[in-house]
């Protein structure tokens, strides 16, 4: 069987799985850093706390390693909802951005994979970690892809949910 290889933005983020915040008061470096070197021009903001949702920022630092420009105030993940193009659920592919509604807010991450209820996602601000959870479809407002990029894969059905969270407010 072959399968289509992944995007690079999907590869970056899936070897940040694992990097965390820092417990109490503390910042975790790793984040900070990303914050540091994408600047408050592409963030929309100064960033200095990891207590701060930092979703967007993790999909604007994989993108951006990447060469693709982040969504404008790419902090925010509802930014993220306009950004590149648009894809139908059956178009969906690995590395599709997915912006998704919650309350207080929004959140954003890479899909991965769905089951018949679920997105598969993998995000930044997940259990205060870079991780992959399972995300409820009619939350999911915006599915989207990087403009010039072409769309490379399928729709990927994960028939194993064994072990792997549901989220429902990923702040």
């Amino acid at each position: 069987m072959t399968t289509a290889p992944e995007p690079a933005w999907l590869r970056r983020a899936r070897s940040l799985i694992g990097t965390r915040e820092a417990p109490g008061t503390v910042n975790s470096s790793t984040i900070l850093g990303w914050a540091k070197k994408l600047g408050t021009k592409v963030l929309g903001m100064v960033y200095n706390a990891d207590s701060v949702p930092w979703c967007g920022l993790f999909v604007a630092w994989c993108v951006a390693e990447d060469g693709i420009t982040p969504a404008p105030i790419a902090v925010r993940a509802k930014a993220w909802a306009t950004w590149g193009a648009n894809l139908a659920p059956e178009r969906l592919a690995p590395g599709a951005v997915l912006v998704f509604e919650r309350t207080g807010g929004g959140h954003v991450g890479f899909y991965v994979g769905e089951d018949k209820t679920h997105y598969h996602v993998l995000g930044g601000n997940q259990g205060d970690r870079v991780s992959i959870m399972r995300l409820e479809k009619p939350r999911c407002v915006a599915r989207r892809w990087p403009v010039g990029r072409a769309v490379v894969g399928k729709p990927v059905l994960m028939t194993a949910t064994a072990g792997i969270a549901v989220s429902s407010n990923e702040a």
